[in-house]
């Protein structure tokens, strides 16, 4: 299934019942300051969380700070053996932009599965990581997909996955795991900005280059796809209006240097508002 591409405005357009409605307050709106995620230095408001060890245990050291740049690497790792790893922040949010810049670099360790070459991801709106069971593979969560390409043939970015929940597309339940985005493909080991609009429940919007690639609503527990999960976590059909931001280990080294987020919760009751702050924050991506 393929989305039509859809410009900012009118994608954004969708917040509020028509264009005049976005000049009803004559106050200008500020910009929300950007939060360093990553502060460049270390991982102290991050929690990692890797298959088959426990909450809080950063085997091998798959992530680090070297550089400023924050690292996930595997070194350390005999095999991979399905050890899929999260980072997340320690601050659960709800409406927000969040920004990356990444890199994928060197060579996939061993073990890792074909489809997890150049691929990584932010898993957004996720359950607490320390709800997340020993052995339970990815946290309950929306996915948006890193991925590079490999010099050739097409590879879309900034893909949606859903680790035990469904999105609505167009008014209707998508329950299929994957969807692909409309985005050009990113080759090499090129610097890649990802931003995502995430407006709670109502909206969220995966943005590359200025360009929105993918959007859907209503994220919201359900489906499979998640494994050795406590089943009191998975409420099948609540809406997830909020929740907690995971970096993810998937067995290719990859770099960020960039890891911020523009809180929106200010403006969530005024749509207006929340319209003009969003189409500010991307605007000073580009």
């Amino acid at each position: 299934m393929k989305l039509r591409s859809l410009t900012l405005g009118l994608a954004l357009g969708l917040l509020c019942a028509c264009g005049s409605q976005a000049q009803i307050s004559n106050k200008p709106v500020k910009t929300p300051k950007a939060i360093q995620l990553f502060n460049g230095k270390d991982m102290k408001d991050w929690t990692p969380k890797i298959r088959l060890h426990e909450v809080g245990d950063n085997y091998a050291s798959t992530f680090r700070v070297e550089d400023g740049l924050l690292k996930v690497r595997y070194d350390g790792y005999d095999n991979f053996n399905q050890q899929y790893g999260h980072l997340a922040y320690n601050k659960p949010f709800s409406y927000y932009v969040l920004r990356l810049e990444y890199r994928f670099v060197d060579e996939q360790t061993k073990g890792g599965e074909g489809w997890a070459w150049r691929n990584s991801g932010a898993m957004l709106h996720g359950q607490d990581p320390k709800t997340m069971l020993k052995d339970q593979d990815f946290p309950i969560s929306i996915e948006g997909q890193l991925l590079g390409g490999d010099g050739k043939n097409e590879r879309t970015n900034s893909n949606l996955c859903t680790p035990g929940t469904n999105v609505v597309i167009k008014e209707k339940l998508f329950t299929p795991h994957c969807l692909s985005s409309t985005s050009k493909t990113y080759h090499g080991d090129q610097w890649v900005t990802a931003e995502f609009v995430v407006l709670g429940d109502s909206l969220i919007q995966h943005v590359l280059d200025g360009k929105v690639v993918l959007e859907y609503n209503k994220p919201q527990i359900g489906g499979k796809n998640v494994d050795n999960y406590d089943p009191k976590q998975k409420v099948d059909g609540k809406l997830l209006d909020g929740g907690f931001i995971y970096l993810q280990s998937e067995s290719h080294p990859i770099d960020f240097r960039k890891v911020e987020l523009f809180d929106l919760s200010n403006y969530k009751g005024d749509k207006s508002k929340l319209e003009t702050a969003v189409k500010q924050i991307l605007n000073t991506s580009r």
